[in-house]
């Protein structure tokens, strides 16, 4: 099966967003936890996460155009703080949940059935039933002309996490945590480590760690 630009343009607008959306693979599920200046906790469930660099500790993801309302984005930049929160697959359904457009004033932790929960070194709220929270603050958006998304940088301040998935390299083994992984728009996975390798060089193959 060939599939030129002309066939995908072509496609129905939701198939089309399908099949491109899944094409694209299994990404880690992240609920990020926001809260507006008049204290209104918004929740979203995103799966673009982009690592940028470990020194300083920079994350990214992709916001969809700020065209319509997007109270995520919003959030963030008025309060320049935000969690990146990893759920168990036992709360797949929830997660998916948080995708729904509830109004501002409707609190998505409240909505589907997830608790908040606070931290003094961040305004913006974490998920209580996360197996790894993250704080971030915001430190860069990138517009992106080509189809208006913006990339949205973020420094991280503090992780929460069961220090017996990590290994002593500094490896996080997620499968450990049975960290929600998805593709697409509503599919959703477990993951499994098939197992390491050593670093790649020219004079010899890799050996499993």
């Amino acid at each position: 099966m060939f599939i030129n630009q002309e066939t995908l343009n072509n496609y129905e607008s939701r198939y089309r967003a399908t099949f491109i959306n899944s094409l694209a693979g299994v990404k880690q599920v992240l609920l990020i936890g926001t809260i507006s200046e008049d204290g209104d906790e918004n929740l979203a469930i995103f799966n673009s996460l982009i690592h940028i660099g470990a020194n300083p500790p920079l994350w990214g993801f992709i916001c969809r155009p700020d065209t319509v309302k997007r109270d995520t984005l919003n959030n963030i930049m008025s309060t320049k703080a935000y969690t990146i929160n990893y759920v168990g697959t036992d709360n797949f359904e929830k997660a998916h949940q948080t995708s729904a457009k509830y109004p501002k004033e409707v609190s998505e932790f409240a909505a589907c059935g997830l608790n908040p929960s606070y931290h003094k070194t961040s305004i913006a709220p974490f998920v209580s039933e996360a197996v790894i929270k993250i704080a971030m603050k915001f430190e860069e958006k990138i517009d992106l002309v080509i189809n208006s998304t913006v990339l949205i940088i973020g420094s991280i301040q503090h992780i929460e996490i069961d220090e017996t998935i990590i290994s002593s390299d500094g490896f996080v083994h997620l499968e450990k945590a049975n960290t929600l992984a998805c593709a697409g728009l509503d599919a959703y996975y477990e993951t499994k480590l098939i197992n390491r390798l050593s670093y790649a060089k020219t004079d010899q193959c890799p050996k499993k760690l």
